[in-house]
């Protein structure tokens, strides 16, 4: 079973339906005891930081799901699921993100650009053995809506990176966590592939 988790905030029914799709057995959790016991452990988003982490603490869900990654099984974050695993966001200055990583996420400041950072655009492979990225071709087009961007300081967990007036860390990759900045279940055949990949990594396929 593969465990998405609802705070009150994201994209659930999108992620949902893509999920499924791709042959999963999909469930949407709130509490400690359905995170700890699933396959596969997803935390989707959209929307503020701040209101993300103080939603997760909440209902209890910062430590589960802390527990769930040193579990050792797979788990994805999507956009402000990705971003929460970092120390700490110019969105929301004071709040802890999960400190999974060393590192900030600061908000585009790129002269003559746009922001949020909206639409399609190339993810460029940095880890080609990544196993999310199974059958996935680099400069692969990606669906991206986001004004901050994740800034890692160890270099060597970054996946993927796509350039939006500068090169930033759009996926990352380390052991059993997977994240990405752009939304799989909105990037079309390539996102289902990448969810079918991790669906298969949930059910101990490789």
């Amino acid at each position: 079973m593969i465990a998405l988790v609802d705070y009150g905030m994201g994209n659930l029914r999108s992620v949902e339906k893509a999920l499924a799709r791709v042959g999963a057995d999909v469930r949407i959790v709130s509490d400690r005891k359905s995170v700890l016991t699933a396959d596969a452990l997803v935390l989707p988003g959209v929307g503020a930081f701040g209101d993300c982490m103080a939603n997760l603490e909440k209902i209890g869900l910062v430590e589960a799901i802390r527990d769930f990654v040193a579990t050792k099984r797979p788990f994805l974050g999507i956009c402000l699921g990705f971003q929460a695993l970092f120390e700490s966001s110019e969105e929301a200055p004071g709040v802890k993100g999960f400190e999974l990583f060393p590192g900030t996420v600061p908000r585009f400041a790129v002269n003559g650009l746009k922001v949020p950072h909206m639409g399609w655009n190339e993810l460029r492979i940095q880890q080609s053995g990544c196993p999310l990225l199974k059958d996935v071709t680099d400069n692969s087009y990606v669906y991206f809506v986001h004004s901050y961007y994740c800034k890692p300081k160890n270099a060597s967990v970054i996946c993927g990176t796509t350039n939006y007036g500068i090169d930033f860390c759009s996926m990352l990759w380390t052991g059993n966590v997977f994240a990405t900045q752009f939304h799989p279940e909105k990037s079309q055949a390539v996102g289902l592939k990448m969810l079918e990949n991790f669906v298969r990594l949930g059910k101990g396929q490789p």
